[in-house]
């Protein structure tokens, strides 16, 4: 069973821009960032950035709305998906069980299991390229 919006991913053009933009402008907080992203958070929000530095933002980027689900039920969601032929847009490759999915009109969405406090944790013992810690 789904439990709640676990994350949001926004493709970004600029990097810089974006980070004074949510952390300096509305208010967010950054936990962490890198050479191509930032995580920030607003309250239970999970909000990261991932630099997409093409002329357009499209659906082909990054972009994707994420749930929470428990590990327990990860699995038998995920056959329940894959059973449906329900289209997957990207393979897992970050920390966390995670399927990637398109919805009917075709926008990106994920199930995920996990926190930032986790994702972050998981970032200090393994940081991605030119990664720097806030907190």
């Amino acid at each position: 069973m789904l439990t709640g919006l676990n994350h949001l991913t926004l493709s970004v053009r600029d990097l810089d821009r974006s980070v004074v933009f949510y952390r300096d402008l509305l208010g967010l907080r950054l936990h962490a960032r890198w050479e191509r992203g930032a995580y920030l958070s607003a309250g239970d929000l999970w909000l990261c950035l991932s630099l997409d530095a093409g002329a357009a933002i499209s659906a082909s980027g990054y972009t994707h709305y994420a749930f929470s689900i428990s590990q327990e039920d990860f699995p038998a969601f995920a056959a329940r998906l894959r059973t449906a032929g329900v289209a997957e847009w990207q393979h897992n490759r970050s920390a966390g069980d995670s399927l990637y999915f398109l919805d009917p009109d075709g926008h990106q969405l994920e199930i995920h299991v996990g926190s930032l406090a986790q994702r972050l944790a998981a970032c200090r013992a393994a940081p991605y390229q030119g990664m720097a810690f806030e907190d």
